[in-house]
C-alpha cells in the first residue's frame, strides 16, 4: 500500500512552525519524533497508541518519549492520504494543553482555506 504524505504546514508568512519546534530539540529527541514521523507515514491513519492519540475534532498527537521528557507534534489528515503536521510542544502537564489544540485546529482551518482559494 502507498504510504501517506506528511506536509510541515506552513503560515502565509512562510514560517513553519512544526519545523521550527522540531529543530529546537536537543539531537535525541529529535531523531526520535523524526523517527515517529515515518512511521506516521507508513501507518497512516492507522497509527495508534502508544505512538499516536486523537485528541479532539480531528486532531491528533504524535508522541515521543526519551528518558523523562515528552514531546508532542499535533496533526490532522487531508484529503488524498495526506498528513499535515501542525505545531509541537514539550509536554509538562497531564492532559495535552487545550491553548496547543487550539492552534492546531486554527492552523488547520488556515490551511483548508488556501488549499481552497487554490483550486479556485
Amino acid at each position: 500500500m502507498e504510504n501517506f504524505e506528511v506536509i510541515f504546514y506552513r503560515k502565509r508568512n512562510g514560517e513553519c512552525p512544526v519545523e521550527d519546534f522540531l529543530l529546537s530539540l536537543d539531537k535525541k529527541m529529535r531523531a526520535k519524533i523524526v523517527k515517529e514521523i515515518s512511521l506516521l507515514e507508513l501507518e497512516g491513519n492507522m497509527l495508534r497508541q502508544p505512538f499516536s492519540k486523537h485528541l479532539e475534532d480531528g486532531i491528533f498527537e504524535l508522541r515521543a518519549k526519551t528518558g523523562t521528557n515528552i514531546t508532542r507534534v499535533l496533526y490532522f489528515f487531508y484529503i488524498g492520504r495526506k498528513i499535515v503536521l501542525t505545531n509541537g510542544f514539550v509536554k509538562k502537564t497531564q492532559k495535552t494543553p487545550i491553548s496547543e489544540i487550539r492552534i492546531a485546529k486554527a492552523y488547520r482551518s488556515d490551511y483548508l482555506q488556501e488549499q481552497e482559494e487554490d483550486r479556485k
